[in-house]
């Protein structure tokens, strides 16, 4: 079946959905065409955070990075020797 016909049976079975029920059918066709495009550049949804500390001030950002860095340091002590190994 070509895209056209495809389209046109879609539309076909949208002008007869009830009226009230439309607000329905677009969200669900509104977020499922925002899925599509998400999945087709992966790297558009991890870039939006990049530059999301820019505007931090020094003092919060060394902070900043200094908890994540003790975090990780807790987390890790506490794995059994080998437990990360691939092997």
């Amino acid at each position: 079946m070509s895209p056209s016909v495809e389209r046109e049976k879609v539309l076909e079975e949208v002008h007869r959905i009830p009226e009230d029920k439309l607000a329905e059918v677009y969200a669900i066709l509104h977020y499922f065409r925002l899925g599509i495009e998400a999945s087709r550049d992966p790297m558009r949804s991890v870039m939006r955070y990049a530059g999301c500390w820019q505007d931090m001030p020094e003092e919060m950002f060394v902070g900043f990075i200094q908890e994540i860095a003790a975090r990780r340091q807790a987390a890790f002590s506490r794995r059994r020797v080998g437990e990360a190994r691939a092997d």
